[in-house]
């Protein structure tokens, strides 16, 4: 298994989106860079994702997904009227790919970027880079889990 971040603006499609949507499950679509669709190609069922909230305030992982759907074409390519339109892609060589994310959870207290900043255990990560903005990155397991636990200390925080 696996372990990813996947950035998405919550005016486009957020953690929230995604809880609503039929069995919590979407399409993650509309990815328009070479490196983070090859990213998706990597992707398997099963695979868990960081939730991360951009451009809004305050960036922040705000939840988690796991992937249900290993990647397929993604159509929003083939259609004229989106936004995500690329004549290059067609039925017979799609060049962009989606996968299905289902919700896990959102977290009671959102673990923002500079929150993210100070945890030691994250000082490789690639979210935390100087100009990372891949929407889909790999994370390493422990990375991940940091992330978790950082969360968990947040939500004790807001309770105590």
């Amino acid at each position: 298994m696996c372990h990813w971040l996947m950035k998405s603006e919550p005016s486009e499609f957020s953690i929230d989106d995604l809880k609503r949507a039929p069995d919590g499950t979407a399409p993650w679509d509309g990815v328009r860079n070479y490196q983070a669709r090859n990213h998706m190609r990597e992707m398997k069922a099963g695979d868990r994702v960081l939730f991360y909230h951009s451009s809004t305030d305050p960036l922040a992982v705000v939840g988690t997904a796991r992937v249900v759907r290993e990647g397929y074409p993604d159509e929003s390519a083939w259609n004229p009227k989106s936004p995500y339109y690329d004549k290059r892609s067609t039925l017979e060589n799609p060049v962009w790919l989606r996968v299905d994310v289902r919700f896990e959870a959102r977290f009671p207290v959102p673990v923002t970027l500079a929150d993210l900043r100070t945890v030691p255990a994250l000082k490789h990560m690639l979210l935390l880079r100087k100009g990372m903005r891949l929407s889909v990155q790999p994370v390493t397991p422990e990375e991940f889990e940091a992330v978790l636990a950082r969360a968990a200390e947040l939500a004790k925080g807001r309770h105590a």
